[in-house]
């Protein structure tokens, strides 16, 4: 008993273990990082630290401590800031010292003038005295402030109005250090002990110019007795003020945009044109956008500010928005404003909880109304289910080394023998969230929403688990695993919390006068639906119908922003230049053009689609072969060739590339900092790493664990071309996945498993990446986009590197993996070939492909990112250099599997033994070697389906496209 006892202390990690004598995950993370804000500021607080006041000291760019002084600007250079100010970029870094007399809480401020037009966020981070005081210090951001080029809405050809072009507005800014999430409704504060005191501010991403450092006291924000202590309490008489909510005059976020609400309550509303009528919706979701509008009033005195809004949160939960004017918050009571959950449109006059309204002093003239997205009143919320799923994870990490992960239901286990702490945690877990639940319905005026089920439910089940701790392992489905375990339940409730989206109409600067009803009566509604009803018979619109013989007619497989788009650029560029008149069409599915050709009523071209339907549709001579337009060759230059393998028949190619995929290695560089652990280069170097990961319940995860049952080429195929196997015979008559250099990839494949106990399954990478339990592994662009997009947090302590590979026996590194993503292609039965060609060359052009990838994001958001698969394209998309650089090398190595008519089968039968070798435990060449027989029985199959074959014997050979074939023919051009 003593013996399993001790195994048991090296086996259980954390909180759970009784005496583990090693670093727990959480004691390795905090070398460098830090605990949260709200648990410093808890801290500060109980040892009675107090906000420094009356305090500022300011500190110019030349008292900047060991600065180059050439980053030192003045005069045109500093953009009439009227003093020195500092290059900021590079990620250097700058250092002030301040003297302060008292040790208290400081804030911290900046004046900074933004560089550049992306839209990657300038990020910073700060040091006091050295270190970071907390987590959130990592990353301070530093915004810019975007206009519209035109507030006068263009519209399309059929009459639609289109979202103007976003231009970044070139203008100093002040600021104070705040949380880079946004989730604090004021500005971060830092301790300074009494005495000198050094700040570093260092670069991460961006440049901008840096003017003044301002230390200052804690600021005050008045209530609202306070704001009107000494004024008149009577309203100014005047006219009121209309303004159209969806023009602005400026927004910190490019991509909150206007919207169309097809809707006659909205002003303006035109039946038969689709209007940008309002602002914001899913575009004005997130904590920290702010938008700002003018208003201008004939006298100085107070005003009532209504808001015609839609709050149509699915969830039923509030919203938040922190009212400003001229750029501060005129009272406590307009910090983090509740916007309850409407099915109608309402006039919602700011107004105390008892709905009396506020009356705001504006000065005579020009002033501004700023409403930004505010989470804050839920931050408390996000904590404690953050907290709550962190130790769900170390438990369950805990239970599945206890039991082996064994879930047999009918094992009994004694799980509270070795963690006797088990049923006290998970009740102290429930208490939490019940508060929480408690507080959120608060918050949400007694209304159960989507967010406070969740808990409720989680709170359920974490008192059912305590209730009998020692059936946990048999139901971690519950607690850990699935979509309806706690650790699930909490994840959707935390990102539906952050979520702030609200739609506004009209802004309302008005006196004691009624206003406008914010919707129409219910006879005039429902005569609007009738009529709407018979005129969408005869609406035009982006969906495929068919066209003009003039008229190119291209189907798109994406969504309306992307094709509207699409549509204006053509129109704008294109058609002007070239006179061929071009229609986009949404493409509900690729299913669609299947269906289309069999009925003769195929479009022109396609783009979205994936890249192995054109050889699909080839093989079945629906697809028309690029390589018969004489500058095809040239085209091919600007695109990866391994791109080309899943397209080509013989010597023909029917796709062109569009978008591309990669795989590279992803890394926490704080959590692998912590452990001293190197970057593998090669699998070898992952195996060598894997022991000292597990020894803190850390793992490695691969494209394997991402698979559910079956296992995809993206995922089984690198292991193979790495280890220089291949799929097929050279005459395609036959499989290869038996030779000596295959099965090699294959064991590897599954020695990762069987051996070296990476994950089997994970359903969702980045949340392991984020939570540090996964904190490296081999992704893709998605990974690449929610990490850059949703995961503030961690930003600028994860890399990339490249796909580890297999060294060769020349000492080169085979890193070769796939990177499908999808693809164009023209149709043969298109009687306007040529015209096609001329569009699809201008749509996948150098220029084309980087203004589109830059407007789209610039529209509608960092999350839109566009993976174009033109390499030059690709080099000037607003993205990290250094990140661009690890990718482009990347898809040198890039090799997607050749098509074949049975290339099906081989893929399903590599996944067989995958699963044969690791669930069964069978022999890897026995299980290849029983794949060979059912592939090859399937490839004489389709071989006489194509005519390949007759009777068993081979009438003409298939051969296999290769890298250097592709090569050949761009040289060949070059020649």
């Amino acid at each position: 008993m003593m013996f399993w006892s001790l195994i048991l202390l090296l086996l259980v990690p954390g909180q759970f273990a009784f005496a583990d004598e090693e670093k727990s995950l959480e004691q390795v993370a905090e070398q460098v990082i830090e605990p949260r804000y709200l648990s410093i500021l808890k801290q500060w607080n109980e040892a009675g630290q107090d906000n420094a006041q009356d305090f500022e000291r300011v500190v110019p760019p030349a008292d900047f401590l060991s600065i180059d002084e050439n980053s030192l600007l003045s005069g045109g250079e500093s953009k009439e800031y009227g003093d020195q100010v500092y290059a900021w970029k590079d990620k250097n870094a700058v250092t002030i010292e301040v003297d302060v007399e008292e040790e208290g809480l400081y804030e911290l401020g900046f004046d900074y003038y933004p560089l550049g037009e992306g839209i990657v966020p300038i990020e910073g981070s700060i040091k006091v005295n050295g270190e970071y005081p907390y987590f959130e210090s990592r990353r301070i951001t530093f915004p810019k402030d975007w206009k519209s080029a035109t507030n006068d809405f263009e519209q399309d050809r059929f009459g639609d109005e289109i979202i103007p072009a976003q231009l970044p507005i070139e203008q100093w800014h002040s600021i104070k250090a705040e949380d880079s999430s946004h989730l604090q409704a004021r500005p971060l504060k830092y301790q300074l002990k009494a005495g000198k005191n050094t700040i570093t501010l260092e670069n991460i991403r961006g440049e901008m110019l840096l003017g003044n450092i301002y230390v200052s006291g804690v600021g005050t924000i008045p209530t609202y007795e306070e704001y009107r202590e000494n004024e008149a309490l009577d309203l100014t008489e005047t006219n009121s003020i209309t303004i159209e909510a969806e023009h602005p005059l400026k927004k910190n976020s490019s991509f909150i945009r206007p919207v169309n609400r097809q809707d006659a309550s909205v002003v303006p509303y035109e039946r038969d044109k689709r209007l940008l009528n309002a602002i914001g919706g899913e575009s004005w979701e997130t904590s920290g956008q702010t938008a700002t509008w003018e208003m201008e009033v004939e006298e100085a005195g107070y005003y009532q500010i209504s808001l015609k809004v839609l709050q149509e949160k699915q969830s039923g939960f509030p919203v938040f928005r922190t009212v400003m004017i001229n750029g501060e918050v005129p009272f406590e009571e307009v910090e983090s404003y509740s916007f309850q959950q409407e099915k109608n449109w309402v006039n919602e006059t700011l107004s105390n909880e008892d709905g009396k309204p506020y009356y705001f002093y504006l000065e005579k003239g020009k002033n501004t109304l700023t409403l930004k997205g505010d989470a804050s009143p839920v931050n408390r919320t996000l904590f404690e289910m953050d907290e709550v799923m962190k130790g769900i994870e170390q438990l369950s990490l805990s239970i599945k080394r206890l039991t082996g992960n064994n879930q047999d239901r009918s094992r009994g286990w004694r799980i509270t023998e070795y963690m006797p702490e088990i049923e006290g945690e998970l009740t102290s877990w429930a208490d939490k969230l019940e508060g929480e639940s408690e507080y959120l319905l608060e918050l949400s005026d007694g209304k159960e929403s989507v967010e406070i089920v969740s808990l409720n439910i989680a709170v359920e089940r974490l008192r059912e688990l305590a209730a009998d701790p020692d059936k946990i392992p048999a139901r971690l489905t519950q607690l850990s695993e699935g979509s309806s375990s706690v650790a699930q339940l909490l994840g959707n409730a935390t990102l539906d919390l952050k979520k702030q989206p609200l739609i506004m109409d009209r802004i309302y600067i008005h006196g004691d006068e009624k206003l406008p009803k914010p919707e129409l009566g219910f006879f005039a509604k429902t005569k609007e639906s009738v009529l709407k009803f018979f005129h969408s018979f005869q609406s035009n619109t982006l969906a495929t119908e068919e066209v003009d013989d003039d008229v190119v007619d291209v189907w798109v497989n994406r969504p309306r922003q992307y094709v509207e788009l699409m549509q204006n650029m053509v129109d704008q560029n294109f058609t002007p230049q070239t006179g061929i008149k071009v229609r986009f069409s949404i493409m509900p599915s690729e299913q669609k053009l299947i269906l289309a050709n069999a009925a003769n009523s195929q479009p022109d071209l396609a783009l979205g689609i994936s890249s192995w339907l054109p050889y699909e549709l080839a093989i079945r001579g629906a697809a028309y072969d690029l390589r018969e337009f004489d500058d095809f060759d040239e085209t091919l230059a600007h695109f990866s060739p391994g791109a080309f393998l899943p397209m080509i028949i013989e010597d023909e190619v029917y796709g062109l590339p569009e978008t591309q995929d990669f795989f590279v290695q992803f890394y926490r560089k704080d959590i692998l900092g912590a452990l001293d652990v190197p970057v593998p280069d090669t699998w070898e170097d992952v195996v060598d790493v894997l022991p000292e990961l597990q020894r803190f319940g850390l793992n490695y995860y691969t494209p394997i664990a991402g698979a559910v049952a079956f296992k995809p080429f993206q995922s089984t195929s690198p292991f193979i071309y790495q280890h220089q196997g291949d799929m097929y015979k050279e005459d395609g008559m036959g499989t290869t996945i038996d030779s000596d250099e295959t099965v090699r990839g294959i064991q590897l494949m599954t020695d990762l498993n069987t051996i070296y106990s990476t994950p089997l399954q994970v359903p969702n990478f980045y949340n392991h990446f984020r939570y540090s339990t996964l904190p490296i592994g081999v992704s893709n662009f998605q990974t690449y986009v929610e990490l850059t997009s949703a995961a503030p947090e961690i930003s600028g302590w994860w890399d990339i590197s490249l796909h580890p590979g297999v060294e060769s026996e020349d000492g080169e590194v085979e890193r070769w993996a796939t990177g499908s993503g999808q693809a164009g292609m023209i149709f043969n039965g298109s009687k306007n070939k040529d015209e096609a060609w001329q569009v699809l060359k201008w749509w996948m052009s150098t220029e084309t492909q980087t203004d589109f990838a830059t407007t789209l994001q610039i529209m509608y958001g960092p999350s839109y990112m566009w993976n174009t698969a033109n390499l030059d394209a690709f080099k000037q998309l607003p993205w990290p250099e250094e990140h661009k650089e690890v990718i482009l090398e990347q898809w040198e190595h890039l090799r997607e599997v050749p098509k074949t008519p049975y290339t099906y089968m081989v893929e399903r039968e590599i996944s067989n033994v995958w699963n044969r070798v690791v669930f069964d435990g069978e022999n890897t060449r026995s299980a290849v070697d029983d794949a060979v027989v059912t592939i090859d029985r399937e490839m004489r199959r389709k071989m006489e389906e194509f005519g390949y074959m007759k009777d068993g014997k081979i009438v003409k050979t298939y051969p296999i496209p290769t890298i250097e074939q592709v090569e050949s023919w761009v040289e060949e051009n070059e020649e």
